[in-house]
């Protein structure tokens, strides 16, 4: 098939891109390869894509709608994996417009496209932030997700019900996939894996929010890629036992549908800090601090739908992902032990 791949130059996007073009698909990627962190480390990742006959390349920033518009246009893309987006839960702190102009118009613009080029599937990145101030765990994509703590968090909620109106109202079949704390090798340089390891190995303290006491659902890469392809093969239908006297927001009359990604085994903070400890072989100072705007305490997911919808379930342990990601950080680097 010949796919899009938005934020192709992404941690997500990146992984994703190469598996697609690992099993024969064609991979048309794009990114506007913006500076929200180190654009070199998006380079990388876009030169691993471009070793591959079958990947092309366009600079690209969605909140252009004439350019999403004419790239559709011209591609012809049969599917589409939409994981283009301003990340990052304090950022939307600082910079709210950037997540309206990339996470509200942006993906207006990647609907508006798929509606009117006969796009056959569009599966779409949204986030465990959208469970917010919920406190039932695990999280189930069944649950109530009206009590949103940031505003990126309320852009990807956004995003599931924009999705949702076109798929009710021209028929688009959408999935959306709401990831739970991704790491791993080409991980992002400004969340905690990476973070906390530059520290740790510059002999700086690491900030610990909550004073270490929070519960992250931590999901290695692999597991995430296998699950958005999964998922991407398996094309969103109608489910004709929606009621919606009783309205399920995971499922629904139209082709629609919303899965949690996750490794189903929270984690406190500070055995992900003494298992990078381990892999890194040194010791992490700590400087505790209180819990910060916008985060929640523990993520946790309920991953019973996707499992059975796709046969999957993440599951790789935490001790090894770390050692993955640490060996790709010291070669990526030039670090040595």
């Amino acid at each position: 098939m010949k796919i899009l791949v938005t934020g192709c130059a992404g941690f997500i996007g990146m992984h994703v891109a190469q598996r697609l073009l690992g099993r024969g698909d064609e991979v048309v990627g794009i990114d506007n390869l913006n500076d929200y962190y180190d654009p070199s480390l998006k380079i990388a990742r876009l030169a691993h894509l471009q070793a591959h006959s079958g990947f092309s390349f366009q600079r690209l920033d969605i909140a252009d709608g004439q350019a999403v518009s004419g790239l559709f246009a011209a591609e012809r893309v049969a599917r589409v994996a939409h994981l283009a987006a301003q990340a990052g839960v304090r950022y939307s702190l600082k910079n709210p417009q950037a997540y309206v102009n990339s996470n509200v118009t942006g993906f207006l613009n990647v609907l508006e496209a798929c509606r009117h080029n006969g796009c056959e599937h569009l599966v779409f990145a949204s986030t465990s932030s959208v469970y917010g101030a919920n406190r039932k765990l695990p999280f189930s994509e069944h649950d109530n997700t009206d009590h949103p703590v940031s505003l990126y968090a309320a852009t990807k909620k956004a995003n599931e019900l924009m999705a949702h109106t076109y798929s009710h109202l021209f028929g688009l079949p959408a999935t959306g996939l709401r990831f739970f704390t991704v790491y791993g090798p080409w991980g992002r340089p400004d969340m905690s894996a990476a973070l906390f390891t530059r520290a740790i190995l510059e002999g700086r303290p690491i900030d610990v929010f909550n004073h270490g006491d929070m519960e992250r659902d931590f999901t290695y890469i692999d597991d995430i890629v296998e699950g958005v392809v999964r998922i991407l093969d398996m094309v969103a239908k109608r489910d004709p036992g929606a009621d919606m006297t009783k309205p399920d927001p995971a499922t629904s009359y139209a082709p629609y549908r919303l899965y949690n990604i996750g490794n189903n085994q929270p984690v406190k903070l500070t055995r992900f800090i003494e298992v990078l400890e381990a892999a890194l072989g040194r010791k992490a100072k700590m400087n505790l601090l209180p819990i910060q705007p916008g985060d929640v305490p523990a993520t946790y997911a309920d991953v019973d739908a996707l499992g059975r919808a796709v046969g999957f379930r993440p599951a790789t342990p935490l001790e090894e992902g770390i050692a993955r990601y640490v060996t790709w950080y010291r070669e990526y680097y030039g670090l040595h032990a």
